[in-house]
């Protein structure tokens, strides 16, 4: 397994990068190459002590930064993303990783790699954590106004994950929506409802906002504005609740120990508060993004990982080994199969929404 990692993609960078990619290295065995400006990236691989490690190192003498408009990639060719997508699309890796401007990964793969056949537009899935099991959600900002069809081909490539990668067998398929009853929802949502009911996809309808973490769908639709804002929201509750729990849980041992040395029969109440430290870790491993790598960009043609901005090394680490398991699990075959057979079955072609559009106008 041969992963290429941009080095210089992400808030940290090249630190943090260069440490998960060491880490990713010793604790997977996966061979990786990183790409970036050499005179930075060297020193922290003797830093991150990875002399032994299957890791090499190739230059880069561009970098697109964060901030830069999208099209950067076009005026920069020897942009670290650009080097390393060039990379994968000449067979010379396996997968790519970035934590780098998500936009200009995003154009970087549809310009080096392409499309997937069939396969209009690409969108971005994450792994989105629930109880009993986390769900596969997208898109969460690659396409803002897809049609219809393109969240069927969403549908199906989240399959494909959820498949590959989770190991879920026959995965149940919803679309986000204001209700449950077919009826609901936009023009957009309405359109894609009658197109996946029509699928051979395991479609079981609509899902609500508060239903996406509980578990009852395993690959969760939308289109990527309210993917994101899905994302963004999931993202500042956490952060509230983690900071208002430990704010919380900080007080109230201290009270209950102020308490305990006034009155010793007290001490029995600290067992119950540390008792719930196991707990509250677990938990922060469940909504932790640094647990689940980062997005995987489905529609191109290549395994491509868009890791969080701000990603620490762990999540570098998570990153590359999610990219590995999306190779391992043929997930790209996978989707080129399951487009074959949605095309052999006429379900996602514009005649075919046309003439559900007019059943429904029949009395």
């Amino acid at each position: 397994m041969h992963i290429v990692v941009d080095a210089m993609g992400g808030d940290h960078a090249p630190d943090v990068v260069v440490q998960g990619a060491v880490q990713a290295a010793r604790r997977f065995g996966y061979a990786i190459t990183l790409v970036g400006d050499e005179a930075r990236v060297r020193p922290l691989l003797a830093q991150y002590d990875a002399a032994g490690l299957p890791i090499t190192l190739v230059h880069a003498s561009q970098v697109v930064e964060m901030h830069e408009h999208t099209m950067a990639v076009k005026v920069k060719p020897d942009a670290s993303l650009n080097v390393g997508m060039r990379f994968l699309r000449d067979g010379k890796a396996d997968a790519f990783v970035s934590a780098g401007n998500s936009g200009a990964v995003l154009a970087a793969a549809l310009f080096q790699l392409g499309r997937i056949p069939g396969i209009s537009r690409p969108a971005l899935a994450i792994v989105y954590p629930g109880a009993p099991h986390p769900c596969v959600l997208l898109d969460i900002g690659a396409i803002t106004d897809p049609k219809p069809e393109m969240l069927v081909h969403n549908a199906l490539m989240g399959v494909a994950y959820a498949e590959c990668v989770l190991g879920i067998p026959r995965p149940r398929v919803g679309i986000v929506s204001n209700g449950e009853e077919p009826d609901k929802g936009s023009a957009l949502v309405r359109d894609a409802y009658r197109l996946l009911a029509a699928s051979p996809l395991h479609f079981i309808g609509n899902v609500e906002g508060k239903d996406i973490g509980r578990g009852v769908a395993d690959v969760v639709v939308t289109d990527g504005f309210t993917g994101n804002v899905i994302l963004k929201l999931s993202e500042g509750l956490v952060a509230f609740l983690a900071r208002h729990l430990r704010r919380e849980f900080t007080g109230g041992a201290l009270n209950k120990l102020a308490l305990a040395l006034m009155l010793p029969g007290a001490l029995l109440m600290l067992p119950g508060a540390l008792l719930l430290l196991p707990t509250l870790r677990r938990l922060k491993r469940k909504v932790d993004y640094a647990e689940y790598g980062g997005a995987l960009l489905l529609g191109v043609d290549g395994v491509v990982i868009i890791a969080h901005g701000r990603s620490n090394a762990r999540a570098i680490a998570s990153a590359i080994r999610l990219a590995a398991q999306a190779v391992e699990g043929s997930m790209l075959q996978a989707i080129k199969t399951g487009l074959e057979r949605l095309y052999h079955t006429g379900s996602v072609t514009k005649a075919h929404l046309r003439s559900l559009r007019g059943d429904l106008r029949q009395p």
